[in-house]
């Protein structure tokens, strides 16, 4: 079986599917890696680490050979015009404006595993890879937001006077959300957290965090997500949330819906009411945006507010991002990989749930309807 790991041609991304100590199991239960020369280099993963666990290295392009091609953004359709029919791949799929590439993995006979449609049970954890790359994502809102805010994070008691800590609020508490708070409560700040989704409260407190009850409803989506607010509810939330930012230092927003715009926790009026010099750092900004005004990769000023919309928040941090994400590959693989071959056992609940593509055939309802839409 030939594995192949082109190099990501996205803007902006840095990380790569699989690492060398990734290659190094592939190779040693049997299979060919073939690595595209530099494909590492944003990941301090150097041709030569690749070379020495055996995989070979070529300048160029390495997708017309590939049995397998394990990826991380979704493949464009030039990309996918050059496999083979036959041939599978697996990474990330789906997103806004991705329908041009699935059609193609459709009308060119290729077999896709989409990482975020691996199933969350138990036996699939460490197959993962949207909660690897939330946990990254969320560590690095925190950091962004503390560099920004003219405070210190953590109290200080000095001879010249005691500085307080920061206030930190934080809207979501899925895995990202969850790190942020983690991370703020570790730099010494006073952290507050909501989630639609009361169930999150024991996690909130397990991380450090003051868990808000604003006295709404109760909003459990399926699979442990939160799911679309009506209208009203999404209103009467606001306006709950608004004596919160108003007395906080720092906002991180990490509320997502799978399949659905990001659904907007803050608008502009309650963005102007917390005081001159706050830091609010959207993550959902590249789905829409939880603060209204947010842009995907830019820092504005909302009034005295500096408003950063995060953009390839995982790729920031390429390095750790890479060593999950290729693990959580690997194991994806662990269950489709032979020594004879590419085996997609559909009878497998993991491959069922993950395979989008297969046979000529979108198997994700979602994403079909969207291409005969």
């Amino acid at each position: 079986m030939l594995v192949c790991v082109p190099a990501e041609v996205r803007p902006g991304e840095r990380r790569v599917a699989l690492t060398p100590d990734a290659v190094a199991t592939l190779v040693k239960g049997g299979h060919r890696v073939l690595v595209e020369s530099g494909a590492g280099n944003g990941a301090m993963a150097s041709d030569e680490m690749y070379g020495t666990v055996g995989a070979e290295v070529r300048a160029g392009d390495v997708l017309a050979d590939a049995d397998l091609v394990a990826h991380v953004r979704p493949l464009l359709p030039e990309q996918v015009a050059r496999l083979r029919r036959g041939a599978a791949t697996v990474g990330f799929v789906t997103g806004p404006g991705e329908l041009d590439g699935i059609r193609a993995l459709r009308d060119n006979g290729i077999s896709a595993l989409a990482m975020e449609l691996v199933p969350r049970i138990s036996r699939a954890q460490s197959m993962d890879a949207l909660s690897s790359q939330a946990l990254v994502a969320g560590y690095r809102c925190t950091l962004e937001a503390a560099m920004r805010l003219p405070k210190f994070f953590p109290l200080f008691m000095t001879a010249a006077g005691t500085v307080p800590p920061a206030r930190v609020l934080v809207l979501g508490a899925g895995v990202a959300g969850l790190q942020a708070i983690a991370t703020a409560k570790r730099l010494g700040a006073i952290v507050e957290a909501y989630d639609v989704r009361p169930s999150s409260a024991d996690e909130v407190k397990s991380v450090g965090g003051k868990f808000l009850d604003l006295g709404l409803d109760a909003v459990e989506g399926t699979g442990g997500y939160a799911k679309e607010l009506s209208e009203d509810r999404a209103v009467r939330q606001q306006q709950a949330l608004a004596p919160y930012l108003a007395k906080s230092d720092v906002l991180i927003t990490t509320a997502a819906v799978p399949g659905r715009p990001a659904p907007r926790l803050v608008t502009a009026a309650m963005l102007a009411g917390m005081a001159a010099g706050s830091v609010a750092v959207d993550l959902a900004a590249e789905s829409g945006g939880n603060i209204e005004g947010s842009v995907a990769g830019q820092e504005i000023w909302a009034g005295g507010v500096r408003l950063f919309g995060m953009a390839d928040a995982a790729s920031a941090m390429p390095v750790d991002a890479s060593r999950l994400y290729a693990k959580n590959v690997t194991n994806l693989l662990a269950l489709a990989l032979t020594p004879e071959g590419f085996s997609l056992d559909l009878d497998d609940d993991v491959l069922d749930g993950a395979c989008i593509v297969h046979d000529g055939v979108v198997r994700h309802a979602p994403t079909a309807q969207l291409l005969e839409a």
